[in-house]
């Protein structure tokens, strides 16, 4: 199995096989929970002008995402797994836009298969990965807005790796690590309210859903994921 890591917009462009765009603070550890809270659907998109654009037709949907950041003015939730905690998503529609991981998933467009990943299921991707049987696989660490690496999705995209290769990571050294690193500090700045920290906290929750999402192609810049158990 050839097993390559990427990064950034860039190297979702140049993703071929099974492709795995990793946003783990906190895109696609968000869409785990929203699944995991009951959402009938999810539906990333790339710009937030198609994000409006679907709440414009359809009143109900619920509009979750940001840019840099920052909530989005006249949507429902940031892009956050603890401000959407305990929301009651049973039957309701999300559409998510992001500055990384959605950019990624609408950049893959040489990509077989493409799943969303994240440190609370990456254990449950190595699965899927090794049951699908692909030879070449492509770990797409979308990092800072796309354009600057981030050390969580490298992490994610290594940890998948070691699984797939026999090899895992001591990741409780590695979440100690990974706690000290400066970007990650403005989630444990108390004046931050863009990152709260118990994003942090429920973004390294490693391995704690055994489903994986796979992103199929609605129409241009629309996606939508489907909860695949493992």
């Amino acid at each position: 199995m050839d097993v390559q890591i990427l990064h950034m917009i860039d190297g979702a462009k140049k993703a071929e096989g099974l492709t795995v765009i990793i946003d783990v603070f906190r895109a696609f550890s968000l869409e785990c929970y929203l699944a995991a809270q009951g959402a009938a659907r999810i539906l990333p998109v790339g710009s937030k002008e198609r994000a409006y654009a679907l709440r414009d037709e359809h009143p109900e949907y619920l509009l979750v995402g940001e840019r840099h950041g920052v909530m989005l003015p006249g949507f429902d939730y940031g892009n956050s797994p603890s401000q959407t905690k305990g929301a009651d998503l049973r039957g309701k529609t999300v559409v998510h836009t992001t500055s990384a991981g959605t950019q990624g998933v609408a950049n893959a467009l040489r990509a077989d298969e493409i799943l969303t990943g994240s440190l609370v299921n990456a254990g449950a991707i190595a699965r899927y990965i090794r049951e699908k049987g692909y030879e070449r696989v492509s770990l797409v660490c979308m990092g800072l807005d796309g354009l600057e690496d981030a050390p969580e999705d490298l992490l994610c995209g290594q940890y998948i790796k070691g699984l797939l290769g026999g090899r895992p990571l001591d990741m409780e050294a590695e979440l100690r690590t990974l706690r000290e690193d400066p970007t990650v500090q403005r989630f444990f700045d108390a004046e931050n309210q863009v990152f709260p920290e118990e994003d942090y906290w429920m973004c390294t929750d490693v391995d704690r859903f055994d489903f994986v999402l796979r992103v199929s192609r609605l129409e241009d810049d629309v996606f939508e994921v489907e909860r695949v158990e493992v």
